[in-house]
């Protein structure tokens, strides 16, 4: 067994069904209950239901077996990596660990593959993200991701290990690109499904899409993030997929903030946090991100959409 996923959330699932398609697999659940009910059920019903899972995907509950891989990927929420990896230090350490979640880390401001050297230096960190979306990968559904690791050699190792029939890889070394990318396209989905859910119409997205963008570079390209990175997968398209697809959650998050109605809680929505740790860097680094300052007040109900919106519609007329 060489590829190991932890996580059996929808996308968690996901990745572990494609990557089956490449050979044995083995799926980590947290909940034992789970773990038995899929492996006997072949199909993760409370998550991803009515996509099969393969013969060559094994569900477990122990990490002890999962952790017997050389890859292991870990969808495991932003703002719970770092527990994971601290609770689970003495299994995890020296393994090949691939994050497959987007965001900055609320305390600290750090994305995924900083946590990961923070937490376990002797682990070799990567990262998989860009456009995609379970339900598409879990069908088989063509998908380009990013893969970012730090050193050139193992990122090419990684990229022949992870590519399947369905997932095609680009790899770069980029790292902080593409965790800035995956981190903040979530907040501008989230202003996006706001606008929507106003019934601000099409063109006010369009417009607030391409704002974010230029947020997006102004935080990325100041922390040492490459350009073209940023106009790839895990920077413009992701935000191109994230801001106009109700299957993104930080966007049913922005509809429900424009319609005033309650968002599921149970839910989790990685811009919901990302968006203040992003908010309170950008005020550090005394950096002009209206979007995402609009974004986190709107989150903490200390200013209504109205007023958001008049304030970023009053702003100086400038060059583009």
């Amino acid at each position: 067994m060489t590829v190991a996923v932890l996580g059996s959330g929808a996308f968690g699932t996901a990745l572990a069904i494609s990557l089956a398609g490449n050979g044995p697999v083995t799926l980590w659940a947290r909940s034992a209950e789970q773990a038995a009910r899929m492996e006997t059920d072949r199909e993760n019903a409370l998550r991803l239901p009515g996509v099969a899972l393969p013969e060559t995907l094994t569900v477990t509950h122990s990490l002890e077996i999962a952790t017997q891989a050389r890859i292991i990927l870990l969808a495991i929420p932003m703002q719970k990596l770092r527990t994971a990896l601290q609770d689970h230090a003495d299994l995890l350490a020296s393994h090949t660990l691939v994050a497959c979640c987007k965001g900055m880390e609320l305390n600290t401001g750090l994305g995924p593959i900083a946590v990961i050297s923070e937490t376990l230096p002797s682990a070799i960190p990567a990262l998989l993200t860009g456009p995609s979306f379970a339900h598409d990968i879990a069908r088989g559904l063509p998908t380009a991701l990013t893969l970012a690791c730090a050193d050139a050699n193992q990122s090419a190792t990684l990229q022949q290990e992870l590519t399947t029939a369905n997932l095609r890889l680009y790899r770069t070394t980029d790292t902080a690109g593409a965790e800035l990318g995956g981190a903040l396209k979530n907040v501008m989905a989230i202003a996006c499904g706001a606008v929507m859910g106003a019934g601000l119409g099409d063109s006010a997205r369009a417009a607030l899409m391409t704002r974010g963008y230029a947020e997006m570079q102004r935080m990325a390209l100041a922390l040492g993030a490459q350009p073209e990175t940023m106009a790839g997968l895990s920077g413009f398209g992701d935000l191109a997929l994230t801001c106009t697809s109700e299957q993104s959650r930080n966007y049913r998050l922005g509809l429900s903030i424009g319609r005033g109605e309650q968002f599921d809680p149970s839910i989790t929505v990685e811009g919901a946090a990302t968006a203040r740790a992003v908010a309170a860097k950008a005020q550090a680094m005394k950096l002009d991100m209206p979007i995402t300052q609009s974004v986190t007040d709107l989150l903490d109900q200390t200013l209504t959409l109205t007023d958001a919106m008049a304030q970023l519609l009053a702003r100086p007329l400038k060059e583009e």
